[in-house]
C-alpha cells in the first residue's frame, strides 16, 4: 500500500461480524453527526441503520435525489420532502460556478437559499469535473479545467472543494477524489488511487482546521477502478481515516453490473461497521436493493428524475414509458399500489395525455412518481432488514420487476 496512507489519521478498524444491539459511532464523530446500526441482516450484509445530523434523522438504507444546482428538477422542495425524500445532494462543481460561494453565503446558505431545511449531501465537484469540463489538467496541488458556462480558468483544491461546502453549509462535505475514466490502464488507475488518498488526509486538515466537526461531517471516497487489490487497499485507507462516513466512488460508470457487485463485495468486510456506506451515483431500483445486500446505506443519482422527464417511470413489474400509445387508454393508475401524487389522483391516459402534449405538470408529476416509488422500496427495505426478512423481500422483488435491458421499452 502506497505510503501516502500513513498520512490520513485516525485508528484502523478491522472487520467486524454479526452484532445484536445498536452500533454507536465513537467519540471522534462530529457532535452534530452520528450513526448507528439497527439490525443487521443474519445472511447478507443489508444494514438498517440511523444516520443523526444537525438538520435531521435519515434512515437508512435511503435514496438521496440528486438536486444538482441547488433545485431537484421540476419540484418544489414541498414536493420532493412529499415523495419521502430525507436527504438530498446537490453538486458543488455546478454551485462554484453558479451562483458562487459568495452569493450562497450572503443568502444564509444553501439551505435557505432553496428552501430546504432538511440534511444535504454535497459532493465534491470532482467527477462533474471529469465528465463535464474540457481542457481538464490534474496536478498535486489540485485540478484546474475551464468552465462550461463561460470558458474561463478555474481551480479546484482539496483544502477549496472542503472550504466551499462549509462555507454554504453543507451537513455532509466529501472529500475531493481522482478517478479517470474507463478503460485505463491500472497504472493511472493506481495514480489516481494514491492522489485520492493524499487529497483526502489534505481535506482532513482543512476540515479540522475550519471547525467542520462542529457543524458538519466529512465522507471520505474510495477509488481503485474495476481492480479488486486496488480497491481493498483504498478501502483499507478510507477505513484507517478519520472522516464520518465511507463513500465508494467509481462505480456505476459503464462496467457491467457483476462487475460492480464484485467490487463492492471486494470492500464490504474493510470498511468499518460503525460508519455508513454510501455507493455514488446509483439509483436504479435493482441496483439499489443489489447494493443494500452488500452493506451499502446511501445511494444517490440523477437517473430516476432523468428518466422521469424523458416518460420513463418506475413500477413494481419494470420500468415503462408512459409516451408508448398503449397507455393513451389506460383509464386507471399507472400503478395502483403506488400513493405518489400522479398515481392518486390522476390515470395512466392523462400521463400519456401530458407527455404527448409537451406540459410541464407531465415532467412534474413523471419526476414526483419514480422519487416516491425509490422511497417506497427503501422502506419496504428498511421494514424486510427489520424483520429479518431481506432476503425473501428481495427475491420478490426480482420476480416482478424487469430490469431495463428486458423491458419492453429498453
Amino acid at each position: 500500500m502506497n505510503s501516502s496512507l500513513n498520512e490520513l489519521t485516525g485508528s484502523r478498524t478491522s472487520s467486524v461480524g454479526p452484532v445484536a444491539g445498536p452500533i454507536a459511532v465513537s467519540s471522534e464523530r462530529p457532535r452534530s453527526f452520528q450513526f448507528e446500526v439497527i439490525a443487521l441482516d443474519p445472511v447478507s450484509g443489508a444494514r438498517r441503520g440511523r444516520m443523526t445530523t444537525g438538520r435531521g434523522v435519515v434512515e437508512t438504507p435511503v435514496f438521496m435525489p440528486v438536486g444538482t444546482q441547488a433545485t431537484v428538477k421540476t419540484l418544489h422542495p414541498d414536493e420532493v420532502r412529499t415523495t419521502g425524500a430525507q436527504i438530498i445532494l446537490a453538486n458543488t462543481y455546478h454551485l462554484m460556478l453558479r451562483p458562487g460561494l459568495e452569493t450562497l453565503v450572503a443568502a444564509g446558505g444553501l439551505h435557505r437559499f432553496m428552501g430546504w431545511d432538511a440534511p444535504i449531501l454535497t459532493d465534491s465537484g470532482g467527477f462533474q469535473i471529469f465528465s463535464l469540463a474540457g481542457n481538464v489538467r490534474v496536478r498535486e496541488n489540485g485540478v484546474t479545467f475551464r468552465s462550461h458556462i463561460d470558458g474561463s480558468l478555474r481551480e479546484l483544491t482539496p483544502e477549496s472543494a472542503v472550504t466551499m461546502q462549509l462555507g454554504w453549509g453543507s451537513d455532509i462535505v466529501m472529500a475531493l477524489d481522482h478517478l479517470v475514466g474507463l478503460p485505463a490502464d491500472l497504472a493511472s488507475v493506481r495514480d489516481s488511487t494514491d492522489r485520492t488518498h493524499r487529497w483526502l488526509a489534505r481535506c482532513i486538515g482543512e476540515f479540522s482546521d475550519l471547525g467542520g466537526d462542529e457543524r458538519a461531517a466529512l465522507f471520505g471516497i474510495c477509488q481503485g477502478g474495476m481492480d479488486t487489490q486496488l480497491r481493498r487497499e483504498s478501502a483499507a485507507a478510507i477505513a484507517s481515516a478519520a472522516v464520518a462516513g465511507c463513500a465508494i466512488g467509481g462505480l456505476s460508470v459503464g462496467e457491467p453490473k457483476p462487475v460492480m457487485a464484485e467490487m463492492l463485495e471486494a470492500v464490504s468486510d474493510i470498511l468499518p461497521i460503525g460508519k455508513p456506506r454510501y455507493l455514488m451515483g446509483v439509483g436504479s431500483p435493482e441496483d439499489i436493493w443489489m447494493g443494500v445486500a452488500r452493506g451499502v446505506d446511501l445511494f444517490d443519482c440523477v437517473l430516476p428524475t432523468r428518466l422521469a422527464r424523458n416518460g420513463a417511470l418506475f413500477t413494481l413489474e419494470g420500468r415503462i414509458n408512459i409516451k408508448q400509445r398503449r397507455f393513451a387508454d389506460v383509464h386507471e393508475p399507472l400503478d395502483p399500489e403506488c400513493d405518489c401524487a400522479a398515481c392518486t389522483r390522476f390515470s395512466a391516459a392523462y400521463l400519456h395525455h401530458l407527455f404527448r402534449s409537451g406540459e410541464v405538470l407531465g415532467l412534474r408529476l413523471a419526476s414526483a412518481h419514480n422519487l416516491r416509488f425509490l422511497a417506497n422500496q427503501t422502506k419496504a427495505i428498511r421494514q424486510a432488514i427489520e424483520q429479518a426478512a431481506f432476503g425473501s423481500a428481495h427475491a420478490s422483488f426480482l420476480s416482478r420487476y424487469r430490469p431495463v435491458a428486458h423491458a419492453l421499452d429498453a
